[in-house]
């Protein structure tokens, strides 16, 4: 359903203390929202039917009972209603008293989870009142008139997600019970919480969320009371917040003297994938086998479908802070890479060809780099430039510049007379520019890298990136083949950022500015004529595509499996007015095509430095048959529309 998504809303409503119908009124206004908007499955705060500050009160049957009337009249709206509402009040229970979670749909009640740790120091008294889940026998008690299920070890299965429940200190335990539930195959945490404030409390709390929602690769939707449970001593300021595997999807404002629902999509399809993945979680599972009870609920009619949450277009590429720290984590995994193979080999000399783009350029900074932490003379880097029939005056002195100002070994070899002569051998025509002529120029390249690299005792540094290996963008054979490649798990949209970066931390303006030319150069091979005005006539995105859209396939195809439906949608999001429906479904086609047919260039690709989630590394990350049928992925490209 919906591509594996699943809509959940986190609620905050306005409470009066000890006033149950109050209450219930403002959660059923919620809920009705909530429906109106194609929500799933909705969660309150603890005790939310009641109010959780209700201290001595909670042994007043009159309370009780009014609590039960409550959950009665909210069955009764919401009987005709999909959405599962997940509702905190208290229950009494075989000569107990139990903080409850109840899960609600259509008018019946599905489950009552009771709260399994029970905080009693500081501000909280909770077993004055309340028994833990864990120190009653699991059973069924008579509500609303119905019988129903009590225990800590329900599951809930709806078509679309298993989900468990948890209230509040539960998720501070050393092993909150989200852990067994998680295991057992929830795919969503709802909790429900009546969580106080104080200074530095929320930041730690959404470090619980983060570290529990990643660590049990699930979704994490957490309600806290609000402005109406303020008293005495303590203020709730209305914590809400919604996570999906250590990421935050959206949260509340605090302190709000209104009613508050934040809704978000959970990835449900992204969740099972990693699991999968992470062969840890099925070991774990396994060993902590246990016994939970899964309620299945009401099955109900596909709903439309509208993808709100937001979608980053350059997966790859963190904004603000994050970028500058992920660059630099990068440029030193490249560079601490680069150097152990230096060490290793006992070389004093490194070879590779600078072309004046963006990834060679990125290369030789990563050697540079590695050179002087390893204490080496920087002319021990040999960079060639090899100008051919397409080598634009713009990228030659890029190239020229670049070398001279960081002070590394310069050699110049042209590759025309040498591949006009491999034509003729072939008797091949120099003006038919077809992939003859293309790849021979590329392998020539390579050629004199690896001679030379063996004249000097050196070894070949691999320039090609991520976005090329997964496009097969690369002669076999020619810059497909080097003796280590920095850049090979490096995406194009990021190397474009980490030349960036380098060059606003370059304290010469010279360097500097070289950098940034070469930022701002077209991607070209250049491997055809130039145009009659001397630039760049063969574009690599106007043959292959943007690589902002192959960078955002890849990153969906390779780190979470998704099929090409799932990916269209979420660039259609990602990328809104940037490229119309047509354009996205052209180039998710060709980028399919060619993922499949280009498989053998990295069946046989050298060594390289992983620096990220994704690697099309044989060693490593992807191994797939060079030989295998797209014929699944390219029949739902043209089933799109």
């Amino acid at each position: 359903m919906n591509h594996g998504f699943v809509k959940v809303a986190s609620a905050i409503p306005l409470v009066r203390v000890a006033d149950c119908m109050y209450n219930v009124e403002q959660i059923e206004s919620l809920v009705i929202q909530a429906e109106g908007k194609g929500t799933e499955i909705i969660c309150l705060p603890e005790l939310s039917l009641t109010g959780y500050s209700c201290g001595d009160l909670f042994g007043q049957q009159l309370l009780l009972d009014e609590a039960e009337m409550a959950l009665i009249q909210l069955m009764n709206v919401t009987r005709s209603l999909d959405i599962i509402s997940i509702i905190g009040l208290p229950v009494p229970y075989r000569g107990a008293l139990l903080n409850c979670a109840a899960v609600v749909q259509r008018g019946k009640i599905l489950g009552l989870v009771p709260k399994t740790y029970l905080p009693n120091y500081k501000e909280f008294y909770e077993k004055r009142w309340f028994q833990s889940g864990a120190d009653v026998p699991e059973g069924t008690v008579l509500i609303c008139g119905q019988q129903v299920k009590v225990s800590t070890n329900l599951l809930f299965s709806t078509p679309s997600c298993v989900f468990g429940v948890e209230l509040c200190e539960d998720l501070w335990a050393p092993v909150p019970p989200s852990s067994r539930l998680t295991l057992m195959g929830a795919d969503i945490i709802f909790n429900l919480s009546a969580d106080t404030d104080a200074v530095g409390k929320y930041a730690y709390l959404q470090s619980l969320i983060a570290q529990q929602s990643a660590r049990c690769i699930c979704g994490y939707v957490f309600s806290g009371c609000g402005f109406g449970e303020s008293t005495q001593d303590v203020v709730f300021s209305g914590k809400g917040i919604i996570y999906e595997n250590g990421i935050m999807l959206v949260e509340a404002k605090r302190h709000q003297f209104t009613p508050q629902m934040l809704e978000a999509e959970i990835d449900v399809e992204r969740l099972r994938n990693a699991r999968r993945m992470n062969t840890t979680f099925a070991s774990c599972a396994t060993q902590n086998e246990g016994q939970c009870t899964t309620v299945i609920t009401e099955r109900v009619p596909a709903r439309p479908f509208s993808l709100t949450r937001i979608i980053d277009p350059h997966p790859f590429v963190p904004t603000g802070k994050r970028l500058d720290e992920r660059c630099q984590e990068i440029f030193d995994i490249q560079t601490e890479g680069l150097a152990k193979r230096i060490q290793h080999t006992g070389t004093q000399t490194v070879v590779l060809g600078i072309s004046g783009g963006l990834d060679s350029t990125l290369a030789l900074l990563v050697c540079v780099s590695a050179f002087d932490k390893l204490e080496m003379n920087r002319r021990g880097i040999v960079g060639i430039t090899m100008p051919g029939f397409g080598t634009t005056d713009r990228t030659y002195t890029n190239a020229v510049n670049l070398m001279k100002l960081l002070g590394i070994t310069i050699r110049e070899i042209s590759i025309k007379e040498a591949c006009l002569k491999h034509f003729a051998d072939l008797g091949h025509d120099p003006e038919q520019h077809d992939t003859t002529y293309e790849n021979g120029q590329a392998r020539e390249r390579t050629q004199i890298l690896m001679d030379a690299a063996n004249q000097m005792n050196g070894f070949v540094v691999g320039t090609g990136d991520l976005s090329e290996l997964a496009l097969g963008w690369a002669t076999y054979n020619g810059d497909h083949m080097s003796m280590y490649g920095v850049n090979a798990s490096v995406p194009k949209t990021l190397v474009r950022h980490l030349v960036s970066w380098v060059a606003e931390r370059t304290k010469d303006e010279s360097t500097r500015q070289t950098l940034l030319d070469i930022v701002d150069t077209p991607i070209s091979p250049e491997l055809t004529p130039a145009d009659d005005q001397g630039n760049i006539a063969q574009k690599t995105e106007e043959l292959v595509g943007p690589y902002e859209l192959h960078d955002f396939f890849l990153y969906y195809l390779l780190r979470w499996g998704f099929r090409p439906a799932k990916i269209y949608l979420l660039a259609r999001q990602a990328f809104g007015q940037a490229y119309d429906d047509a354009t996205i479904r052209k180039w998710l086609r060709v980028f399919c095509r060619r993922f499949f047919a280009q498989q053998f260039k990295r069946s046989c690709l050298p060594d390289g430095p992983k620096v990220g989630s994704c690697s099309l590394s044989p060693r490593g990350d992807w191994r797939m048959p060079s030989d295998a049928s797209p014929t699944l992925w390219l029949r739902e490209c043209d089933e799109l529309g």
